[in-house]
Formats: structure tokens, C-alpha cells, sequence
């Protein structure tokens, strides 16, 4: 079957289309046809070595997928046969290699989908969209002014809607240009603000009476984070959720002490277990299928065009969900 790999650290250029041998279910697996696997941010940060750990070349990427069970292993009920289901293969015993034809994974992981949630949205949902549902339910917004930076990719669009949905007395979002303010917008942000123009904090004091926001979700992290304290009230709180891109000072830090404000680290596979994954996942599933989340694709490419998805993810020129969908054709 074909993959994609990369056996050397770079730009997009690296990813390459390789055949390798097709997975066979091992007992209680299931194999999985994909239709569409996600592309997260770390896996751009991974494939340039920039992300907090360095794999073990050659790497197979690929965290989540989605597609239809083929084959069940031993000791799994074959009525699983013929199933659309979502594979969160960050929590399995093959954590990557989604980026490919077929995947591997335990049966008890895999969480039905829909028939109105499409593979492309069910990739959204996993990653990206537990890492919103989490963040949400870790510090809950219900009240509090909350800003989100990021506000057009995977997680950030996610978040603006769930904030939304918990209570947040007022959602402002922050982006890089004004498609992306006006994408905030149409998700339910109540103000939005370019963070590419200067002095832009200020705007934020200035919707929010000038206390600042309750809550900042940061899930870009780098730079930006210490601008983003800027926007943070007296007494409030940054959730740190951009693991590999550091960016605070110890004079950011000691300022933080002097307004008595928190820094909580967000990391979420710690806080899944089995239960709560599957019962997460079919929450977001439920919510999506009611129309009550939106979930917004922003590009979907073939396998062989892998390096041309993470060439748009990293030059930050998407809104919603880049997918790889082996089935389609390139263009």
C-alpha cells in the first residue's frame, strides 16, 4: 500500500510517497480503509525538528484517521465489518502512520461515526477538536471574557463556537488577516482583532472595558505569548497548549506574579482514558451532527500531495481542517 514518509528532517519536500507492506489486524485490531487522515501543526513542527521530542527516523506521520473497517483481528465481532469510523491512533499502540492507505488499530478505540459527520469532519474532531472540548472543560469559560488566538485554524475554530456553547461572557478572536477576522466572525466571535497590527492588545482592553480578557487559550504559543499577556486581566488566567513553542521570559513570569495571574499548562493525552475518549469523540460527533458545531474544512489533498497540504498548514494561508484523503485524485 502507499504511505507517507520522511526519512530526514526539512521542509515539505521530505514528505515522500513510499510502498510498504499493506497492515494486517493483529487479534482484538481492527483494519481500517482510510478516507481521510488529519494534519496537525505539530506534525509540521515534527517533520522540521522543531517539536519538543525528535522522532527515530524514517517517520510514518499521522495521528488520526478515518475511514471504513475491512478487517477485524482475532477475537473481534466481525458485525464491525463494513463500519464508518473515526481511529484516534494518538492513543493506540501505533500512535502514527495515519497518512497512508490502510491503518491498525484496537477495536475497543474506534468510535462510530454518523452517517452526517463526513470522514473529513471526523478528523477535525479528534486531535483538534478534543483538544477544544478539553481546554474548555480544564479552565471553563462560563462568565469570563476569553480570548482565542489562532482563531481560524482547527483547534481555534472549534474553541470560539464551544465557548461559546459554555458560557463565555464575550469570545474575541484573534488572527492575521482580515479573511480570518471575518471567519471568526461567522463562527460567533463577538469581537476579533489582527495581531499583526501594532499596539493590538490595547483594542482588547478597550472591548472589554479595560480589564482584559478572563481567559486566554493559547494554542500558538512562540513569540505571540508574551504579547498575549498583554490582553490577560488582574487575577487572570493563560492555558498553555503549544507544546515545542516556548515563549515566555522570566520577567514575563515575575509580571505574571505581580497581577496575580495563573499559568496552567494544557496537555491532553493525559487526561484520556479510554472511557472519556470514546465518550468525548462521540459527544463532539453528536454536537456536529446536530448542526450545533460547525466544522470547517480547508483543504483536502491525495496522499501524494502531502508536502503541498503541510506547505499550506505551515504558511499559515488555512482556515478550518487540512485533510489527506488517500481516494482522491490529484489534480
Amino acid at each position: 500500500m502507499k504511505a507517507i514518509q520522511f526519512s530526514r528532517f526539512g521542509g515539505p519536500e521530505v514528505l515522500e510517497v513510499v510502498e510498504v507492506p499493506a497492515p494486517v489486524p493483529q487479534a482484538g485490531e481492527v483494519l481500517i480503509r482510510v478516507h481521510a487522515a488529519g494534519i496537525n501543526f505539530f506534525e509540521v513542527l515534527m517533520r522540521a525538528d522543531r517539536y519538543a521530542a525528535t522522532p527515530q527516523l524514517p517517520v510514518s506521520p499521522g495521528v488520526e484517521a478515518a475511514g471504513v473497517v475491512v478487517a477485524v483481528g482475532e477475537g473481534v465481532d466481525a458485525a464491525l465489518l463494513g463500519t464508518r469510523v473515526a481511529a484516534p491512533l494518538f492513543v493506540s499502540k501505533h500512535p502514527h502512520g495515519g497518512y497512508a492507505e490502510q491503518v491498525t488499530i484496537d477495536a475497543d478505540l474506534v468510535v462510530p461515526l454518523p452517517d452526517a459527520v463526513s470522514f473529513e469532519e471526523a478528523t477535525a474532531l479528534m486531535v483538534q477538536g478534543l483538544t477544544a472540548l478539553h481546554l474548555l472543560r480544564q479552565s471553563a469559560p462560563a462568565g469570563k471574557s476569553v480570548l482565542v488566538p489562532g482563531a481560524s485554524g482547527g483547534v481555534g475554530s472549534l474553541l470560539i463556537q464551544l465557548a461559546r456553547q459554555s458560557g463565555a461572557s464575550r469570545v474575541i478572536a484573534a488572527a492575521g488577516d482580515k479573511a480570518k477576522l471575518d471567519f471568526a466572525l461567522s463562527l460567533g466571535a463577538d469581537s476579533v482583532v489582527d495581531y499583526t497590527e501594532p499596539d493590538w492588545p490595547a483594542r482588547i482592553h478597550g472591548v472589554t472595558g479595560g480589564e482584559g480578557v478572563g481567559i486566554v487559550y493559547d494554542t500558538v504559543g512562540g513569540a505571540l505569548t508574551g504579547t498575549l499577556l498583554q490582553a490577560l486581566a488582574p487575577g487572570g488566567e493563560l492555558v498553555f497548549a503549544a507544546l515545542g513553542r516556548y515563549g515566555l521570559a522570566t520577567s514575563d513570569l515575575e509580571a505574571m506574579i505581580g497581577r496575580n495571574q495563573s499559568l496552567r499548562g494544557f496537555a491532553l493525552l493525559p487526561l484520556l482514558s479510554v472511557s472519556l475518549l470514546r465518550a468525548s469523540l462521540s459527544e463532539l460527533f453528536q454536537l456536529a451532527e446536530s448542526g450545533r458545531l460547525r466544522v470547517v474544512i480547508g483543504g483536502r489533498f491525495p496522499l501524494a500531495q502531502a508536502g503541498e497540504a503541510h506547505r499550506l498548514l505551515e504558511g499559515r494561508r488555512s482556515s478550518g481542517k487540512i485533510v489527506l484523503m488517500p481516494g482522491l485524485a490529484a489534480g
